[in-house]
């Protein structure tokens, strides 16, 4: 089962739980900008499932290996390897997992196991003055979108979107992650464009939407996720920034569904800037006709006169950037770039 099906199967059981975060503290001044600790080696992290559940027990084990690896400590979630159908586990054991890992001072970073859906079924459960009082960073994509929009929403605490704990840990992944976390590098995103045995590379190309330079916080991930938050109290002030989109698996014409939810509920209108990273698995399918990909971005996005571009290393992807969620950025449309403008831990 993918995410567009836990989506459609999960939506009124969502909607049915108890807000039972009502007693944490719900919501931080809008655009203030909360850094988290740094990461160094030897440092504890915290692996957590807060959305589907892992169906392979070696996944869970090469997790671990893969941060010793990094050369990091590891403690897992007292409901790491649960299971409740889908999800890994109840809401309240998800969700539980994360506020113990954020509250215990002996962890210094939460990584996320894998995505699915599940996340935002947490987020009234989240202990939000938890991560205000002890900031430290989140990693995951996909499904984790939902905690990177809540947690900047409720806290302004920046988060990292990329490779979760049981994604692929390939030489580029491992690079990303050491340069940003251990080095704490001003990272500079640019496509890595390999030849082969073409005349002109072909793979991991950007194309420009709308030329042009902008900067701003960054905001976004998955765009099925982010327009399922429509209406909700944990989508982030989108004023200003610069949204990020990513997806896999969805027809041209859900594409266009959901950035028209966009659209309509004023984000779009509201922002500086424009990145697109990739869209696995989302081509026009057989039948009468379908818009492009391209071509949906055009009607959306064109109109807005802001600088923007496709393609970026972002998403469902073997390779993939980490970027931070929050973290202020300067992106170039016309170079197919962007770059850290301040850093994004504390100290």
């Amino acid at each position: 089962m993918d995410r567009r099906q836990f989506l459609g199967s999960s939506t009124l059981a969502a909607l049915s739980l108890p807000f039972a975060g009502a007693g944490f503290a719900t919501a931080a001044p809008r655009n203030r900008q909360l850094l988290p600790m740094p990461l160094n080696r030897g440092d504890t992290v915290g692996l957590v499932s807060p959305s589907s559940a892992t169906d392979d027990t070696l996944s869970l084990q090469l997790a671990q290996e893969a941060m010793e690896a990094l050369g990091l400590k590891v403690k897992t979630g007292a409901h790491y390897a649960g299971r409740r159908g889908y999800l890994a586990g109840t809401d309240v054991e998800r969700a539980g997992d994360i506020n113990q890992m954020f509250a215990d001072k002996s962890v210094n970073a939460v990584i996320c196991l894998r995505g699915g859906w599940g996340a935002a079924r947490l987020l009234p459960l989240l202990d939000y003055e938890a991560m205000r009082r002890n900031p430290k960073v989140l990693l995951g994509y996909s499904d984790i979108t939902a905690l990177h929009c809540a947690i900047q929403a409720k806290v302004g605490l920046v988060t990292f979107h990329g490779t979760m704990g049981s994604g692929s840990w390939n030489a580029f992944n491992v690079d990303q992650f050491q340069r940003l976390f251990f080095d704490r590098e001003l990272m500079h995103y640019q496509n890595k464009l390999e030849k082969g045995d073409e005349l002109v590379p072909r793979r991991n190309r950007t194309a420009t939407i709308t030329g042009g330079k902008a900067r701003g916080e960054l905001v976004g991930g998955n765009l099925t996720v982010l327009a399922a938050l429509a209406g909700s109290p944990y989508l982030p002030d989108f004023s200003g920034k610069i949204l990020f989109l990513e997806d896999v698996s969805e027809a041209p014409y859900r594409i266009d569904r959901m950035m028209s939810t966009l659209k309509l509920m004023g984000a779009l209108d509201k922002i500086s800037g424009f990145i697109f990273g990739e869209c696995t698995d989302c081509e026009p399918g057989d039948g009468y006709g379908s818009l492009t990909l391209e071509q949906i971005l055009d009607d959306y996005i064109k109109p807005l006169k802001i600088p923007a571009y496709r393609g970026a290393m972002i998403g469902h992807l073997r390779e993939q950037f980490i970027v931070p969620v929050g973290g202020m950025m300067e992106m170039d449309a016309d170079a197919g770039s962007f770059r850290m403008l301040a850093p994004v831990f504390q100290g």
